[in-house]
């Protein structure tokens, strides 16, 4: 039997690692931007057309590279930031020139141009698919320019699960605001189609926060500052009122590298509690300086889930830190001793001074059952008209007990059949119950059937609403008065390229400025909703999760149709209504549960209620 076992070509090598580095476009504009902050730039411009499927070039003006280091950067395993392996334990550094390029290159066409500032010429590299075609000297600027073409061309695979061009750009975005936050003292710029996205120019990091997602953010930041012998802690944190439904602007960087850390997101939202509503997350932007010998980076290949060798230390660092700043910035609630009506303690008098014996203003004249009786010291509560009127007329308080005496004062003659008539109670012919005017109480088999009245129309609006947007075209209601409102850049970007999925659902949206957005329609139904709410509530659930963008938008429209229409509580139902919903309701595909996914039918076992009568 033949041998089995070969090696594989670097060919085929590089592409295989290139599955584990590049895994969309994103990937490329993260490596080449940190290759660019290696390399010291202070300004990196990039440009992604078609959400980066067919060019993605970056531009720095770091230190460049020679023509022996620019061919060299394409080889597999070549890096210039480690010696020896105990390198990999002392890595401050973001990209490895080398390793990445190798990668890339396997799975795109490639150009490189390159000048170090000490030369006089600059060398112009082209690859393609690991081959190289061209390597000759070439005029160009200072820094490197790399342009990545037609990205994964060799591999179909991989290009034909790419997302859409809306959902490719929102990860480009997402890479591009982890490096541009933690380094506000470098100057970014990001293109799309040749249309700015970003232009952030140098700044501190409130303003570069300010410029990417927005003014009013600015506002709503708390600073975070705490310094110990195992991490140093800075940023910022939102206040509870700035708190959104939805996650997104919530980034922990270390050594200003950014990762993901599910253990310290709990040690920032326990440091929250009963601050905010259990559906709402707070922004917060912390860097956490450490030993690099104390983590380790390399457990995942894009390097965004890292290890510390002391884990609940930090945690309880972090969350001391936070809710210390929220203290100090009155967040928290505090006990106000300045306030009116506090005890006022007198000082103590001097070691011998005669202090006096209190004395009380007695009236041995005075006589409590002479009304008339003059008591100057006395001070005389002011009376209401309807308290004046109440004292005259004291006797009808208690008119119509003789009609309402309970049944066991009665006599036998007195008997009469015992009707249920509560106030708060509703019987209807299904043997149905309104408890409240908020829940419809019904009994099943296993027990009681609670449902929530206004959670359980909402499902049945939601699913009917939905089915009309699948199969009919939505008419569009023009506004009275068009409505105006501002994004911050990357949400601009995001609804630029959805507008045509919302008009073909009845939306009238168009720009009116550079990030500033007018609607004049909103499809008939979403009269009374804010338009505007609508629109940023939905590009916040497609930021969120990776589906179609028309898809969503049918799904949250359908939802705020819904909650638009739905009855509120408080609403006293008729027998008729309370068997008509409970028919409609279990005529949905998913009875148990509202569109936002709360509860809307909980059963209470007969077990449990025989407890309450000790059986």
């Amino acid at each position: 039997m033949p041998d089995i076992i070969q090696l594989l070509p670097d060919s085929v090598a590089n592409q295989i690692a290139a599955g584990e580095v590049v895994q969309r476009p994103a990937s490329v504009v993260k490596e080449l931007i940190e290759n660019a902050l290696d390399a010291g730039a202070d300004e990196i411009i990039v440009h992604v057309k078609d959400a980066g499927r067919t060019l993605i070039q970056v531009t720095d003006n770091g230190c460049g590279m020679s023509p022996t280091d620019a061919r060299m950067a394409f080889e597999r395993h070549a890096t210039s930031k480690i010696r020896e392996a105990n390198d990999l334990f002392a890595i401050r550094t973001m990209g490895f020139r080398g390793e990445a390029l190798a990668s890339i290159a396997a799975i795109a066409d490639v150009e490189l141009r390159t000048k170090r500032m000490e030369d006089e010429t600059g060398t112009y590299l082209h690859i393609n698919a690991t081959n190289v075609i061209t390597q000759e000297p070439a005029g160009c600027a200072e820094g490197s320019s790399i342009q990545v073409k037609n990205l994964f061309f060799n591999v179909p695979a991989r290009r034909k699960f790419l997302r859409s061009s809306s959902t490719e750009l929102k990860h480009i975005i997402n890479e591009i605001q982890r490096v541009a936050i933690p380094n506000p003292d470098i100057a970014i710029a990001l293109y799309h189609n040749n249309a700015p996205v970003y232009e952030l120019p140098k700044a501190n990091l409130r303003k570069r926060l300010m410029a990417l997602f927005g003014k009013n953010i600015g506002q709503s930041l708390v600073p975070v500052e705490s310094a110990t012998s195992l991490v140093t802690l800075s940023g910022f944190v939102g206040q509870p009122r700035f708190a959104r439904k939805t996650m997104g602007e919530q980034f922990f960087f270390v050594n200003r590298r950014y990762m993901r850390h599910p253990y310290f997101h709990k040690a920032v939202m326990q440091a929250y509690e009963k601050l905010l509503p259990p559906d709402a997350f707070p922004a917060y932007f912390i860097f956490l300086e450490i030993d690099p010998a104390s983590i380790d980076i390399n457990v995942h290949p894009t390097k965004t889930e890292i290890k510390f060798e002391d884990d609940r230390a930090i945690w309880q660092i972090l969350y001391a830190a936070v809710r210390e700043s929220l203290g100090k910035h009155s967040v928290v609630p505090s006990i106000d001793f300045d306030q009116e009506g506090s005890i006022d303690i007198p000082m103590p008098a001097k070691a011998g001074a005669f202090i006096p014996v209190p004395e009380i203003a007695v009236d041995p004249a005075y006589n409590p059952f002479n009304e008339t009786a003059s008591a100057p010291f006395r001070a005389q509560p002011e009376t209401t008209p309807l308290e004046r009127n109440n004292l005259r007329n004291w006797q009808q308080m208690y008119g119509g007990l003789e009609s309402s005496r309970l049944e066991f004062d009665k006599t036998p003659d007195e008997e009469e059949p015992a009707v249920f008539t509560a106030p708060d109670f509703q019987f209807s012919g299904k043997k149905a119950l309104q408890l409240k005017q908020r829940y419809i109480l019904t009994p099943v088999k296993s027990g009681v059937m609670v449902i929530d009245q206004k959670r359980a129309q909402e499902r049945i609006l939601y699913e009917k609403f939905l089915e009309v947007l699948k199969t009919e075209a939505v008419a569009s209601q023009q506004l009275l008065f068009p409505h105006t409102f501002e994004l911050n850049p990357a949400d601009a970007t995001l609804l630029k390229e959805i507008i045509p999925d919302l008009a073909a659902l009845g939306f009238d949206l168009r720009e009116f400025g550079k990030e500033t957005f007018i609607v004049s329609g909103v499809p008939g139904a979403l009269d009374s909703a804010e338009p505007s709410e609508i629109v940023e509530k939905l590009l916040e659930e497609f930021k969120n999760s990776p589906v179609d963008a028309r898809v969503r938008a049918r799904e949250q429209i359908a939802a705020s149709l819904a909650k638009a229409s739905a009855i509120n509580y408080g609403t006293e139902l008729h027998n008729e209504e309370m068997d008509h919903l409970i028919d409609q309701l279990f005529a949905c595909s998913s009875p148990n549960y509202s569109p936002d996914g709360k509860p809307a039918i909980a059963i209470v076992p007969l077990e449990d209620i025989e407890k309450y009568f000790g059986k």
